[in-house]
């Protein structure tokens, strides 16, 4: 081969993978938001950045309190900006107790501007105040993280092995999963299922004691069965936001299963998901 055909073809190939590597998607920015009461967060905060980022081209960033009370000190209060450069915003945090409308407002505004939000576990039981274990009305004040989640839920009864099915067995963000039954965990109880478009549901067998009046102990078995993992849109633009009551013990957050059903309700929410439930090219591992 001449000289100046072997430069050219050498050319060539580097302008090739230039382009290429040009044309390569970016990883998706993630904000993944923990601390405050109940939870492992230390734990959990790194078993979920590293299952995401090893199922998809996900950069999770943290912003992350050890703080276990019910108002955590967490930076993103006060801070309507604080989702400025990410993709999407994992809410894990749990705080109960922070009831300040506009507090609440500030932690929404991201995602009425259209920044997806990805919501786990105790994420649905913050951000509340007034009469909230009732159905709250529509455009209450008390109302607006409800709205944001498409579902409202007050609590969850003792922890027992939850039976999961896959009821929209045709959505991308659990397409091809198998029903599952977890260790034992919180099923979290169903007050309004609101705007939600339900995924999944999950079954408990709650064992419940009872005496007659000569002291002799009864127990009975109850069956109880509510929505666990769902998706919405949200506000004028129709944010993407999908959630799971799943998550509370480290055993359930590590479970393979439950990070693919995390991880593709990253993917979906920030519009990266085929329709066969795999991610959309170039947000794959390794950017495949």
């Amino acid at each position: 081969m001449k000289r100046s055909s072997f430069l050219a073809l050498v050319i060539s190939s580097a302008l090739g993978l230039h382009s290429f590597a040009a044309d390569a998607p970016k990883p998706l920015r993630v904000l993944l938001i923990t601390g405050g009461c109940c939870h492992d967060y230390p734990a959990q905060k790194d078993i979920l950045k590293k299952g995401i980022e090893a199922r998809a081209n996900v950069l999770v960033e943290q912003i992350h309190t050890d703080d276990k009370s019910v108002k955590p000190p967490l930076p993103i209060y006060g801070n309507p900006d604080y989702a400025k450069g990410f993709d999407v915003v994992i809410h894990d945090e749990c705080a109960a107790g922070v009831a300040d409308l506009a507090t609440i407002d500030g932690v929404l505004a991201p995602h009425r501007a259209g920044i997806p939000g990805v919501n786990l576990h105790c994420a649905m039981h913050c951000y509340r105040f007034g009469e909230f274990q009732k159905p709250v009305a529509p455009g209450a004040d008390n109302g607006h993280w409800y709205e944001y989640l498409g579902l409202h839920s007050t609590g969850h009864g003792p922890q027992e092995p939850i039976a999961i099915s896959f009821t929209d067995k045709a959505s991308p963000i659990v397409k091809g999963f198998a029903d599952w039954t977890t260790v034992k965990e919180e099923l979290y109880n169903n007050i309004e299922l609101l705007t939600s478009h339900a995924l999944a549901k999950g079954k408990q067998i709650v064992h419940q004691k009872s005496k007659d009046k000569d002291g002799k102990e009864t127990v009975t078995d109850k069956e109880v069965e509510t929505v666990v993992a769902w998706t919405n849109e949200y506000g004028p633009k129709k944010t993407r936001v999908f959630s799971t009551t799943i998550g509370h013990n480290n055993v359930t957050v590590e479970d393979s299963r439950y990070l693919d059903l995390v991880t593709r309700g990253v993917l979906w929410s920030a519009g990266k998901l085929n329709d066969d439930g795999t991610p959309a090219t170039g947000y794959g591992p390794g950017g495949k």
